[in-house]
């Protein structure tokens, strides 16, 4: 956000042209026409609809962003074009400030007006009604205070630039001293940023949630059943579980609701967990998780589910209880803890921990399920839900090592840069959409949006071990990439998924904003829509496990269980 030409007048306010050199000195925010016009049009775009509503301020804090965005973009392509005229910078004559003007009233409030129809009609679309006046009138101020503000950075960026280039002048040539102060102050940006503010944040992070994995949600209680970690005769200690492995172990379906679905006697099912305090690594961890399994029965259950967690160690409740249900409770789930940050902290910082946690905790359950004799060991699935889908699949090398190594596998909202995920996507059939791609006839990977709609290809035939990947077309944990900066993705270009508008399409720079500023808030919608799957498991469940006996009632009854327990 940089530029080198600045619309100042003479005293006399003429409108010659003049180098920009001569004037004495610049202001802060002192800004150029062409910057302008840069920013203006991502404005303008910014209030372009993307995959999920958006508040006042959050519009606000988007366009204030992408103007400063497209203001340096004006800026360099104002600076490339004078390189191929091979002339300075001049003063834009008064009348071309008078257009700007005019054109930027508008074009502002056309694009604002535009920009509410479009949210107005993805609320619809979502059936949210919440809607904060106040703060859409306050967001064009919201925009201007953080336009500013990045400007301001910029010019002080810049301003470092031209003193250390001034003062390396002195003791080696003008080119060199450019280029050395140019690499000097970019590397100590990226110094900042990913150093001074990525470590302060993780640090802050880290006292936060540390603490808060030492406690426990309130009504939740120590089990007084064998069947539980950190209930008696447990390997693992209840105190080592962690906030998230307390609440998991502590929850579920009673053996009485079970019954009550099934219509039959219900067993009670395993839950079997590991915090990041119960061991010092990983490798450890798992291996508790599973000696644990082991004392409490879990091998003997008919069905056996390995389960990655989110960055938190969370376990999604939809995911498991849905399982446990159409098990009948003969069932054992075991997950260990790999982080307690929060799962977008837990990628910048643990990626590695991730991929660690679904490789060990798999390796360790399969290695004692192998050697089982095979018509005596449960059934053996594996699930994950966003970055528990990214560790999940870390164990296996791809489609042939899923199908041979479990019963079925069930994996919601994964994330874009999930290995298996892209290349299964990515090698799709050329007539599948992405949103709802179709991989080698679907054979035994699977993608939908809503089971309950189907699961397409539904005409060819599926194999006994099913993978599943649910995603929904609204969910920015599924489509950001850092390729949105510069390439338009075909699930832009191609239809819309049943929660996506129509109107939206794909802006360089803009539309990589809006989706990531969809990011923090993409589970705070009702299910079914952004990053909130819920229900869905229970369709997608009785997808994979295939079980006989449940009737379309049964399995109405169960999304509303599922649901009121959300």
């Amino acid at each position: 956000m940089t530029d080198s030409a600045a619309p100042v007048q003479t005293a006399a306010g003429d409108d010659e042209d003049r180098p920009v050199e001569s004037v004495g000195h610049r202001k802060l925010l002192y800004v150029t026409l062409p910057g302008c016009w840069g920013a203006l049009l991502f404005a303008c775009l910014s209030f372009t609809p993307s995959l999920l509503p958006r508040g006042g301020l959050l519009q606000g804090m988007i366009c204030g962003i992408t103007a400063a965005i497209g203001y340096g973009l004006g800026v360099f392509a104002a600076f490339v074009w004078r390189a191929f005229a091979d002339r300075g910078p001049r003063r834009p004559r008064r009348g071309s400030w008078y257009v700007f003007l005019v054109a930027a009233v508008v074009l502002l409030v056309g694009s604002f007006s535009a920009g509410q129809y479009w949210q107005h009609e993805i609320r619809a679309v979502m059936g949210v009604s919440e809607y904060n006046v106040a703060l859409v009138v306050l967001s064009p101020v919201v925009a201007a205070v953080m336009f500013c503000l990045l400007l301001a950075v910029g010019r002080g960026v810049r301003g470092l630039y031209h003193w250390l280039a001034a003062q390396l002048d002195r003791w080696i040539g003008h080119r060199a001293a450019t280029v050395v102060g140019w690499v000097a102050v970019a590397a100590l940006v990226y110094a900042i940023v990913s150093g001074v503010l990525l470590s302060g944040l993780v640090s802050v992070a880290n006292q936060a949630f540390s603490v808060r994995d030492t406690m426990t949600e309130e009504g939740i209680e120590q089990p007084v059943s064998g069947l539980r970690s950190g209930g008696p005769g447990s390997v693992v200690p209840w105190d080592s579980l962690g906030w998230q492995g307390r609440i998991f172990v502590g929850s579920g379906p009673s053996t009485e609701d079970i019954s009550r679905f099934t219509g039959d006697p219900a067993v009670e099912p395993i839950r079997i967990y590991a915090g990041l305090a119960s061991s010092d690594d990983s490798e450890s961890r798992a291996a508790s998780a599973v000696d644990d399994l082991v004392r409490a029965g879990g091998f003997d259950r008919e069905n056996l589910l390995v389960v990655t967690t989110t960055g938190s160690g969370w376990v999604d409740p939809a995911l498991v209880d849905s399982f446990e249900y159409f098990a009948g409770g003969d069932a054992a789930t075991v997950a260990v803890q790999y982080s307690y940050l929060p799962s977008w902290i837990s990628y910048l910082v643990d990626q590695s921990k991730a991929r660690e946690a679904g490789r060990d905790l798999f390796d360790a359950v399969y290695d004692v399920w192998s050697k089982l004799p095979q018509d005596d060991r449960p059934r053996l699935f594996v699930a994950g839900e966003s970055l528990g889908s990214f560790g999940g699949e870390t164990a296996f090398s791809g489609e042939a090592d899923l199908r041979n190594r479990t019963s079925g596998t069930l994996f919601a909202g994964p994330p874009n840069f999930n290995t298996l995920f892209r290349e299964f996507s990515d090698r799709r059939e050329p007539d599948s959409p992405e949103v709802e791609p179709v991989y080698k006839d679907g054979r035994t990977v699977r993608f939908t949006n809503d089971p309950r709609d189907g699961i397409p290809p539904g005409d060819r035939a599926w194999e006994e071990t099913r993978v599943l990947y649910l995603m929904h077309p609204s969910d920015p944990i599924v489509w950001w990439s850092p390729n949105l900066i510069l390439r338009e993705p075909d699930w832009i270009g191609q239809e819309p998924g049943r929660d996506v508008l129509e109107e939206m399409f794909w802006v360089p720079f803009v539309t990589f904003w809006q989706i990531t500023a969809d990011l923090p808030f993409s589970t705070g919608f009702p299910a079914g829509h952004g990053h909130k799957y819920s229900s869905e498991y229970v369709d997608g469940w009785n997808a994979v496990m295939q079980p006989t006996d449940i009737t379309p009632e049964q399995l109405t009854d169960l999304r509303e269980i599922i649901d009121a327990g959300e």
